[in-house]
């Protein structure tokens, strides 16, 4: 949607075409971005972003005050049908257009050039969405009931499920010149400190053992079989974050200030009403949700860090080595070209079509998968436009956890391919749902991966980590959550310093991951770096919500798997089309039943049982 445009643009994302040289993880693929354009100077880029703006012009003249005037006419449905379709057209591609800037600049966002390629693509594609903003914003001035009359007809009955979804922005929208000026100061506002972050957080070395590493490669080494490495790990992270608090305090006082703003002149009255809007879920919903994930603590995450404690040794674990492998179990590089049999293998046994799909990303290189100094950190999968393909992000290092993080994005692969056919105006998901089809091919290959396992060793650590990746998407997000509430609520009465936003962020961690995990000084700062807080604030919900909603749809594979196939590719194939309850209802399952959290909950609890039983 034309909204989503802007964010798009501010989405960490990277890109280069070829290979890696091959190391312990093997030859690792780069993608090719000419599925998008040749070149940053190429003809094909410059005639698009041209006409991208001659166009947006050229329907801003042909229907600016004229859409209500269509909605009356005799033939209404077939007039503003085709005034939809050419909006959805340049939604397409702007969209194309903002994708391969945003790709190109994050491959390495400390590279001048790529950063002036993309604050000027931003420019340029800003001044044509300026255009087209009053689109939308006159739809939802047509009566209600008119218009609801003329989508039932075709062709415009094509879009109502767009044109009833976009009714619910109406109380929170702006007037056209208000809704132009948001837009345009946001250049140089939310988006340039958006922009400040990416860069900042690329251009951060870590000093370990002489090396100077990379967030990414840091990070990764709070996974080392070491505890030693794992501790020199945190110790630098916690010493930059440290040295770079000001910046980061600056950052996130200002952006949430912006959005203070923008909720005050939109009439929002929760600091995250605004995410529950864009996400289509009702507040209720997601109270519900962080209610059940609160209340689990002690049964989910307390219980588990005790009981790896216990396998280490200690009444309570240092906090670099709440995500360390188990003790006595031996670590290895996985190569590429096993990770990529893996999930393939755990997809095509779930569904021949499922691994098909996946397959074109490795086969048409579609992926990016080596870290690169300046590169985006974490993983990602974009999207782009119907009118193209999807790209996947990763940093592969051969850790267990990276296999699982490839079947992750892939399946957010998968879904947006299978939702693309609905056009850039319904395609794009809902966070909420986005998540699902990415946790549940996580599921389906952790699930394949310990079938084949019969070492008993080798099974606990496999389900041990399952059980941390789980907390880590459910509890660690709702913290999160709980985080982002707290930093923006206090916000509201005043600038927060430094090390009042640490404060707040020891106080949720300490509630989360409870007296197991000891944590001491150097943690204090380690929010500095979490790129959603920035990016999309009170996006980490959908997180958890998509693993509870995994884990119920999954019960319902195992317990009846006929049929199941058809129905869960029904569900990813609808795009934006359809509200949460409509589509989870073939499943037999309700977001809005108070006891649906418990389903997915009373999962990872199992897991830790089983792992207790096994001591």
């Amino acid at each position: 949607m034309m909204r989503d445009l802007t964010a798009a643009l501010r989405t960490p994302l990277s890109g280069q075409a070829g290979a890696a040289p091959a190391g312990a993880t093997g030859e690792l693929p780069e993608w090719n971005l000419a599925d998008l354009y040749p070149g940053i100077d190429s003809p094909a880029l410059v005639a698009d972003l041209a006409r991208a703006f001659d166009e947006s012009r050229a329907l801003a003249e042909r229907y600016r005050g004229r859409l209500a005037e269509l909605a009356a006419a005799p033939d209404a449905s077939a007039q503003l049908a085709e005034a939809v379709r050419a909006y959805e057209g340049l939604s397409d591609l702007l969209g194309r257009i903002g994708a391969y800037a945003g790709l190109v600049y994050s491959g390495d966002t400390t590279d001048p050039q790529r950063a002036k390629f993309y604050g000027d693509t931003q420019d340029k594609l800003n001044a044509a969405i300026t255009e087209l903003l009053f689109f939308e914003l006159e739809l939802n001035r047509i009566d209600p009931d008119l218009l609801a009359q003329v989508a039932a007809q075709p062709p415009l009955s094509h879009w109502k499920p767009w044109l009833t979804d976009l009714a619910k922005d109406k109380p929170h929208q702006l007037d056209d010149r208000l809704e132009a000026l948001f837009h345009e100061k946001s250049m140089t506002g939310a988006a340039a400190w958006n922009r400040l972050f990416d860069e900042t957080i690329a251009s951060l070395r870590f000093a370990i053992d002489g090396e100077e590493l990379t967030l990414e490669l840091t990070l990764n080494k709070l996974q080392d079989s070491d505890g030693q490495i794992r501790r020199k790990a945190a110790e630098a992270l916690s010493a930059v974050f440290r040295k770079e608090l000001r910046i980061f305090a600056l950052i996130t006082n200002t952006l949430a200030k912006d959005k203070e703003i923008s909720d005050r002149w939109r009439k929002f009255q929760d600091v995250a009403d605004s995410r529950h809007l864009a996400n289509r879920v009702e507040r209720e919903v997601v109270d519900a949700l962080v209610s059940a994930v609160r209340a689990a603590y002690p049964r989910l995450s307390h219980r588990y860090y005790r009981l790896k404690a216990q396998w280490f040794g200690r009444e309570a674990l240092d906090f670099w080595d709440r995500n360390a492998p188990l003790p006595q179990v031996a670590q290895r590089t996985i190569p590429w070209s096993e990770a990529r049999e893996t999930v393939l293998s755990a997809y095509g046994a779930f569904s021949p079509k499922m691994a098909d799909i996946a397959r074109r990303f490795f086969d048409e290189r579609w992926i990016d998968a080596p870290p690169r100094p300046g590169k985006a950190p974490g993983a990602f999968a974009h999207p782009t436009v119907p009118s193209a393909h999807p790209y996947v992000l990763l940093n592969y290092q051969g850790k267990p956890r990276d296999v699982m993080t490839l079947a992750h994005e892939l399946g957010h692969g998968v879904h947006q391919v299978l939702a693309a056919p609905n056009g850039a105006l319904m395609a794009p998901t809902p966070l909420t749902l986005a998540e699902t089809a990415s946790v549940f091919g996580e599921m389906l290959t952790f699930r394949r991966l310990l079938d084949a396992t019969r070492d008993g060793a080798q099974r606990k650590a496999m389900l041990a980590q399952k059980v941390e990746d789980m907390i880590n998407t459910v509890v660690r997000q709702i913290a999160f959550y709980s985080f982002e509430r707290k930093v923006h609520e206090a916000r509201r009465q005043g600038e927060l310093t430094g090390e009042a936003i640490c404060a707040l962020w020891m106080e949720v961690q300490a509630e989360s991951l409870g007296p197991a995990i000891r944590l001491s000084d150097g943690y204090e700062p380690f929010w500095c770096y979490i790129p959603h807080f920035i990016h999309s604030p009170f996006y980490v919900y959908a997180y958890a919500f998509g693993d509870c909603l995994v884990n119920s749809l999954y019960g319902v594979y195992r317990n009846t798997p006929e049929g199941f196939q058809d129905r869960y590719f029904a569900l990813l194939a609808a795009g934006g089309t359809k509200h949460h309850s409509e589509l989870l209802a073939p499943f037999g399952l309700d977001a809005r039943d108070p006891g649906f959290w418990q389903i997915g909950l009373s999962m990872i609890e199992g897991m830790i049982a089983e792992l207790e039983a096994m001591d």
